[in-house]
């Protein structure tokens, strides 16, 4: 069987593939549980000041890192989460993005996180 080996990221793509796995996948995941976590008032880190951002950014970050770095070894451990397109070298930053949001589940699942967000929001809000 002959495969082809993606060609690796350096620099500048590799940067651009961590910015995606962490604004698009990382963020909206994190920040929700966060919310999630204020809402059950268990507020150990998330009620420090400025500790519900700490949390979501380093969080976010090990996401990305661990997406990016491991997804491509390991795509049926990682199947929720890899995005091919991400890490592809031949498309601009753009072009990626603009694939990735025309892909058929990429609606299904900004749009679950939006509600689960607003969701979480609200009863946050709600709680004070």
């Amino acid at each position: 069987m002959t495969t082809l080996a993606a060609p690796k990221l350096t620099g500048r793509k590799w940067l651009e593939c961590f910015a995606l796995y962490f604004v698009l996948q990382g963020v909206p995941i994190y920040s929700g549980v966060a919310l999630a976590i204020k809402l059950i008032d268990a507020a150990e880190f998330v009620g420090e000041p400025f500790g519900a951002a700490i949390f979501v950014a380093m969080m976010a970050t090990f996401h990305a890192l661990l997406t990016s770095g491991l997804g491509a070894r390991f795509p049926h451990f990682f199947r929720h989460s890899f995005q091919p397109l991400f890490a592809d070298t031949t498309l601009s930053f753009s072009e990626r993005v603009t694939r990735w949001l025309a892909q058929p589940n990429t609606a299904l699942q900004l749009l679950s996180q939006a509600l689960l967000l607003s969701a979480l929001a609200i009863g946050v809000l709600g709680t004070r």
